[in-house]
C-alpha cells in the first residue's frame, strides 16, 4: 500500500560495540561460570562460555530508541497514524539493520459529504410516554410504609424468614432472616415471589418448586420446599400531583396538573430531540463514509481495538471489574471481544479520517484564542481548571483538534 513506508537504519562500528558493552555489563551480572564471583567476567571470557549471540537482544532493544528518533527526525514528512514495527534484518559483531515500518494516513477520496437527504426524526411524545414517565417519577419519590393489616401484594416488600429443603436436606446457602424482598422483582426462581402474594403478617406456609433448567448443574430441575414467613409487609405510597410534588421536582412554576403534564412532555421531548440529533449525525457521517473512498490498514484498525479495549478496562475498573474477571463471567477471550470490536473500530478509523479530510478542503482552521475559549468553556462544563482539563485532552492542540472535528461534523450535518 502506498501509506506504508519501509526505512532501514544500521548501527555499527563503535556505536554498535558500545550497545555491545552496554549488554554485557548487564548480563555478566547474573552470569555462572566456575571459578568467578558473578559481575567478575570478562567479556573475552563470558563471550567465549556464552557466545556474542547472548547479547545480540539486550544491545538491539538498547539502540531501538535512538534508531527510531533518528528515522523519524530524517524523515519529519511521515507522521505515523498507528504504532510503527520494526524488524532486524542483518546482525552480527560489527552493525545491526533495523527495518522500520511506518504507516502514514491513506489517501482519502471524498464523495458526497454535504446535503446527503438524511432525514431527522421529529420528536413526539405519546400519552402512553408521558403516563409512564409521570408514574416513574412518582415512584423515585415514593414513601415505603409499613402495612398494619393487610396481605403481600404484587409491588409490595414482604420482609421473610426463609428456608429452602433439597431431598429433605437443608439447602446450603438457600436460609434468610429478616430478607426483604420486592414482589416482582424476580430475585428468587419463578413461582416463589408470586407464591407469597395473598400472606398476611406472621403466616408461615410450604412453598414446592422447581429448579429451573437454567440453574446450576448440581439444582437444575431439582424439586425444592422453602418453608417461608412473613414479618412485615411494605408498601410504596406514590406522592399526590400537587404543588408540594412539583417544587421536589425543582418545577416551582408549575401550578396544577396540566402544567405539570405539560412541563414533563417539554422534558421527554428535549430527550428525544438530543437523541434524535445524535442519530441524525451518525446517519450523515455513515452516508458520508459510504460515498468516499479510502483503503484502511489491518495495523490502523488493530491500534484502534486496542484503545477500546484500553476504554473498556478503565469503564470496568471503575465498576470494580477486572478484564479476566469479565471474561470468566461471559465465557469468552481477548480474541472473541477483538473480533467483536472490529466493526466499530474500522467505523470510527474511517469516520475519523472522513472528518479530518472535510477540516482540509474546508480549510477549517482554530487559532489559538478559539482553543483557549474552549477550554474555558469546557472546564467550567466539568467543573475543573482550564489547565487541568487542557492536561486531561493531551494538551491544547489536542482541544483544537476536537473542535476542529465539531466544526467538520456540523458542515457535514448541514442543516
Amino acid at each position: 500500500m502506498k501509506n506504508v513506508k519501509e526505512i532501514e537504519y544500521t548501527i555499527e562500528k563503535e556505536n554498535w560495540e558500545k550497545l555491545l558493552d552496554e549488554a554485557f555489563k548487564k548480563n555478566v551480572k547474573n552470569a555462572k561460570i566456575d571459578g568467578f564471583r558473578k559481575g567478575h567476567v570478562t567479556k573475552e571470557l563470558y563471550i567465549k562460555k556464552f557466545g556474542i549471540e547472548s547479547l545480540y537482544r539486550d544491545a538491539m532493544d538498547a539502540g531501538l530508541d535512538d534508531a527510531f528518533k533518528s528515522v523519524m527526525e530524517a524523515n519529519k514528512d511521515l507522521v505515523p497514524v498507528c504504532e510503527p514495527s520494526v524488524d532486524v534484518k542483518e546482525i552480527d559483531e560489527k552493525h545491526i539493520k533495523y527495518v522500520f515500518t511506518i504507516i502514514t494516513k491513506p489517501e482519502v477520496k471524498l464523495g458526497k459529504y454535504t446535503k446527503l437527504g438524511v432525514k431527522k426524526e421529529e420528536a413526539k411524545v405519546s400519552k402512553e410516554e408521558l403516563a409512564e414517565e409521570i408514574e416513574n417519577l412518582r415512584n423515585r419519590f415514593a414513601e415505603i410504609v409499613v402495612k398494619k393489616s393487610g396481605k403481600v401484594e404484587e409491588k409490595n416488600t414482604a420482609v421473610i424468614d426463609f428456608e429452602g429443603y433439597v431431598d429433605g436436606k437443608k439447602l446450603e446457602g438457600g436460609t434468610g432472616e429478616n430478607y426483604p424482598l420486592e414482589i416482582g422483582s424476580h430475585t428468587f426462581i419463578p413461582g416463589f415471589e408470586e407464591a407469597l402474594v395473598g400472606m398476611g403478617i406472621e403466616e408461615t406456609k410450604e412453598i414446592n418448586l422447581k429448579f429451573p433448567e437454567n440453574y446450576t448443574e448440581e439444582l437444575k430441575n431439582k424439586d425444592v420446599t422453602f418453608k417461608v414467613t412473613v414479618h412485615e409487609i411494605k408498601e410504596r405510597v406514590l406522592p399526590e400531583l400537587n404543588k408540594e410534588f412539583f417544587e421536589d421536582l425543582g418545577y416551582k412554576d408549575v401550578k396544577d396538573e396540566k402544567e405539570f403534564e405539560a412541563k414533563v412532555k417539554e422534558s421527554i421531548k428535549d430527550r428525544k430531540n438530543a437523541q434524535n440529533e445524535d442519530k441524525y449525525i451518525n446517519d450523515c457521517l455513515e452516508a458520508a463514509v459510504k460515498d468516499m473512498k479510502v483503503e484502511v490498514n489491518h495495523e490502523i484498525i488493530h491500534d484502534e481495538i486496542h484503545r477500546m479495549m484500553h476504554q473498556m478496562e478503565d469503564q470496568m475498573r471503575m465498576q470494580g471489574l477486572s478484564l479476566e474477571q469479565y471474561l470468566e463471567f461471559t465465557h469468552s477471550t481477548i480474541q472473541d471481544l477483538e473480533a467483536q470490536m472490529h466493526g466499530e473500530a474500522e467505523n470510527r478509523v474511517k469516520t475519523r479520517f472522513l472528518l479530518e479530510a472535510v477540516a482540509e478542503k474546508e480549510k477549517i482552521e482554530i487559532s489559538d484564542k478559539d482553543a483557549d475559549k474552549e477550554a474555558q468553556r469546557l472546564a467550567e462544563n466539568y467543573g475543573m481548571t482550564k489547565e487541568d482539563l487542557i492536561t486531561q485532552f493531551g494538551g491544547i492542540e489536542m482541544v483544537k483538534y476536537d473542535l476542529k472535528m465539531r466544526k467538520a461534523i456540523e458542515i457535514v450535518k448541514g442543516e
